[in-house]
């Protein structure tokens, strides 16, 4: 009979939620994937957080993640893929990945939204080569109530970016080092 140290059982157990996270819709059927799950992400979205409605009708585009996975155990990344719609079309497809260093342990998967609320910022993004999320990003959060805060629909900010849906065992999902590149599914 082997007896397994706690040790032994964590790094076990952190092997197959990296793996899982390498393995990040890299097996999807294509553009036809990534447009049913945004459209799956928009509609709860939408539900769950009326007041983004709002933000959609105000925005000159938005970026839809519908699923970026995170992991880390001192070294750490992230990965997701998603479509950019324009006026409720898809019009580009684009990935997102996050490197990270520091004291960090577990993973979690969240949806993100990328709300552009001017054409110069939407064609910034679109028009560079790999656009990563800065100081021009403000973040929409949930309330104790569960509801966005309400300065989301009133923000001159040029960048709003929707986190939600969050599962998993790491603290925090943020933005910043996040690097979003044009692909083709």
């Amino acid at each position: 009979m082997t007896i397994y140290s706690r040790r032994a059982f964590l790094a076990g157990g952190l092997s197959v939620m990296a793996l899982g996270a390498c393995n990040n819709g890299l097996q999807s059927r294509g553009s036809a994937m990534i447009d049913a799950r945004v459209d799956a992400t928009l509609n709860y979205l939408y539900r769950t957080y009326p007041p983004t409605q709002d933000l959609r009708d105000k925005s000159a585009g938005m970026l839809v993640m519908p699923l970026v996975t995170k992991a880390g155990l001192g070294l750490g990344g992230s990965y997701g893929r998603g479509a950019l719609q324009v006026d409720g079309a898809t019009v580009d497809y684009y990935s997102a990945t996050q490197a990270t260093l520091g004291f960090q342990i577990g993973a979690q998967q969240y949806a993100q939204v990328l709300f552009f609320m001017t054409d110069d910022a939407l064609y910034r993004f679109r028009n560079s080569p790999g656009w990563a999320a800065g100081a021009d990003v403000e973040y929409a959060v949930r309330d104790r109530g569960g509801n966005l805060s309400a300065a989301t629909t009133t923000s001159l900010s040029p960048v709003i970016a929707v986190i939600f849906g969050q599962a998993g065992l790491i603290a925090g999902a943020t933005l910043a080092g996040t690097k979003y590149t044009r692909i083709i599914p």
